[in-house]
């Protein structure tokens, strides 16, 4: 059974989860916006997705462009988990995660990495 928990809590969680991203990380990540929604696009089953030009793919013409995007879903990832525990996990993994796609580490390195 999916766990029940309020877009605020849930919102409070990924704060809670950025707030334990080590500030010398968050010092270098630029122009990513990071953003809550109820469910993916088109049905889709994740629990979050970036979508931007990561920091390694960066060259000296990337400028004028809208902040990428981090977003976290809340129902995909209440529905993966059978306590508030467990959702306070899946966020903080789902937020390394995004994170580390921002810095140019693909889901094969991240798996390798135990953040899959």
């Amino acid at each position: 059974m999916p766990v029940e928990m309020s877009r605020e809590r849930f919102e409070d969680l990924v704060g809670e989860a950025l707030d334990e991203v080590p500030a010398e990380l968050l010092k270098v990540m630029d122009n990513v916006v990071i953003v809550v929604e109820d469910d993916p696009p088109d049905g889709e089953d994740l629990l979050g997705l970036y979508e931007g030009t990561a920091l390694t793919d960066r060259g000296w013409d990337y400028a004028g462009v809208l902040p990428d995007r981090i977003t976290i879903y809340r129902n995909p990832t209440l529905r993966v988990c059978d306590t508030e525990t467990d959702v306070i996990d899946e966020v903080a993994i789902t937020v390394v995660h995004e994170i580390a796609h921002h810095f140019g580490i693909d889901d094969h390195r991240l798996h390798e990495l135990g953040w899959g």
